[in-house]
């Protein structure tokens, strides 16, 4: 379902081109805001243990063409 409601003075353009859409964005600008960046932790190899799949899995990808064959 499409929520039609708009809010605030800015017209309701359905049939518009990307003119239309780069200033619906920059309307938008104002209400978005960015995460602080993280950096990323080193994890400790004691704790990578490998990826475990399913022998269902395995047996359907390695029916496929594009995984091994």
């Amino acid at each position: 379902m499409t929520n039609l409601k708009v809010h605030g003075s800015a017209p309701l353009d359905l049939e518009g081109g990307l003119a239309s859409l780069r200033g619906d964005c920059a309307r938008m600008v104002p209400h978005w805001t960015a995460p602080d960046r993280s950096t990323p932790h080193p994890v400790s190899p004691s704790l990578i243990h490998g990826v475990t799949v399913p022998p269902t899995s395995a047996r359907l990808l390695d029916a496929m063409s594009d995984y091994g064959d």
